[in-house]
């Protein structure tokens, strides 16, 4: 069987379905045929439809023949994160070993969004169990590796969909984002991935409406352009009135923000958030990466956080609320008869059930002493962007880390001499999941021995477009649609 790789850019592929350059069929096929072929090495979908695949595909051709109105992505293939539901009778596993033949009622809002602007799901990608780490590993899949070195985990926790889309299998992919993991993974795969404005893309959650808020969980695009990222987003966001945090998208032209100039525009670059330490390959890259935004026109300074808290009580703070999340979660899967804490504690990856362990008994008072905490974050943050259009980081401290070979991966427990939290103590991303403005992480370049390092850009709230055109800056530089490993 001849390899087929398909083509590096959604927005392209989807303007050549619609001119009919190209035929919805034979992407698919090829798609599928890239995935059959390459997958073993990266373990990046744990589930594929090749069938429904194939006859969506069938679908979208005929839809062009007869010359139907088509939506931004019609017929491009994509896939779907592992923690959302994709219809009435496909599982959803949550990288758990006891939901292994879980099978939701319903398809996920911003799924159901990508579908009806044409988008072809060919399967789903691996996840760390409920998306509680920042690497993509557990006991049900096991690891997923970032293209760069097979050895070293893709980020979490939608490592499975940032691997597909660095190493061709799909165009674009679908990520959520709690505490890092759109950006995380992105960093780690050499790809763009977009945590927009909370509240932008609706996600109606049952039993527990107001589930998402502590901390704030995100829906967003992992694409290997910032066009794509911003394609696929311009069809993610939009109200829904089953969700109370959805919010009227305000007046962003996302589709044009990646080709808008960041001329004039002031960014506050922060060497680290809350004294984390960073690595000197990491820091080297990143500084050569905000250089380049000074060469596309903006002015950049160093910049500081006015914030008291140090990045281990930051890391607490995220460990605390979300387990309190994952404790409201397995509740109401309990409701419904699978009481997973409990009667099937055994079989839960050990970082995950240490967390559940931790907050079993935590209180009300001491989720909102943590909201105090988290509000100094965010009072931070936006006094920062008072001053900048734009503040800038490196996404992780370090490269992507080692799989586990004989348990289940972990990030860093240490990194120079500093302990660490390994779940996402060794990123940066965390603390914007307390605060809901818009971040990006975007390719900053490759370290000496050829590992990819992640440039997060942070925007005020409702101003992802300049996130996007400062993303779309960086790539202008220093493209790097074509630095992908193909072994």
């Amino acid at each position: 069987m001849v390899e087929r790789t398909p083509p590096g850019s959604a927005t392209e592929l989807a303007e050549a379905i619609r001119s009919g350059e190209t035929c919805p069929i034979e992407t698919v096929d090829a798609c599928l045929e890239r995935i059959e072929q390459r997958n073993n090495r990266t373990n990046a979908f744990v589930d594929v439809y090749s069938s429904d695949a194939r006859e969506k595909a069938k679908e979208a051709a005929a839809a062009v023949d007869r010359g139907d109105s088509l939506g931004p992505l019609h017929g491009v293939p994509i896939a779907i994160k592992d923690l959302f539901d994709l219809k009435a009778d496909v599982r959803c596993t949550f990288g758990s070993i006891p939901f292994e033949s879980f099978v939701p009622k319903h398809t996920s809002t911003h799924v159901a969004r990508l579908e009806r602007a044409g988008a072809i799901v060919v399967g789903k990608t691996n996840t760390s169990e409920f998306g509680h780490s920042l690497v993509t590993d557990n006991r049900l899949f096991g690891p997923t590796s970032t293209p760069f070195d097979l050895e070293r985990n893709a980020g979490g926790s939608s490592g499975g969909s940032a691997a597909a889309v660095a190493d061709g299998l799909v165009p674009i992919a679908q990520g959520s984002d709690a505490g890092g993991s759109v950006r995380v993974p992105a960093a780690c795969c050499g790809v763009v991935g977009v945590k927009p404005t909370f509240g932008l893309v609706a996600q109606p959650m049952r039993p527990d409406a107001f589930l998402a808020d502590t901390p704030f969980v995100h829906v967003g695009p992992i694409a290997r352009t910032v066009q794509d990222a911003a394609t696929m987003l311009s069809v993610l966001v939009g109200p829904d009135p089953a969700d109370p945090f959805s919010v009227p998208t305000p007046d962003l032209d996302l589709q044009s923000a990646p080709q808008k100039s960041i001329d004039g525009f002031t960014i506050g670059y922060l060497p680290t958030i809350g004294d984390l330490p960073v690595t000197n390959s990491v820091a080297e890259t990143t500084e050569s990466a905000v250089q380049a935004l000074v060469t596309a026109g903006a002015t950049v300074e160093r910049a500081t956080l006015d914030l008291d808290l140090d990045h281990a009580e930051l890391s607490g703070i995220w460990r605390r609320q979300m387990g309190t999340l994952y404790h409201s979660v397995l509740e109401g899967f309990a409701a419904g008869g699978t009481d997973v804490f409990q009667d099937r504690r055994p079989d839960l990856t050990p970082s995950f059930r240490d967390m559940l362990t931790e907050t079993a008994d935590r209180t009300a008072l001491e989720l909102k002493r943590d909201d105090r905490k988290r509000t100094r974050v965010y009072d931070a943050i936006q006094s920062a962007l008072s001053t900048y259009d734009l503040l800038v980081t490196p996404t992780t401290a370090t490269t992507p880390p080692e799989n586990n070979p004989s348990d289940v991966t972990t990030g860093p427990d240490s990194l120079e001499g500093v302990s660490l939290d390994p779940l996402t103590g060794w990123c940066l991303t965390h603390p914007l999941n307390f605060t809901g403005h818009p971040a990006a992480s975007v390719p900053a370049g490759e370290t000496s021995d050829g590992l990819p390092v992640g440039l997060q850009i942070v925007g005020d709230r409702f101003e992802d477009d300049a996130v996007l055109a400062a993303a779309g800056a960086l790539e202008r530089h220093d493209p790097w649609i074509d630095s992908y490993p193909d072994e």
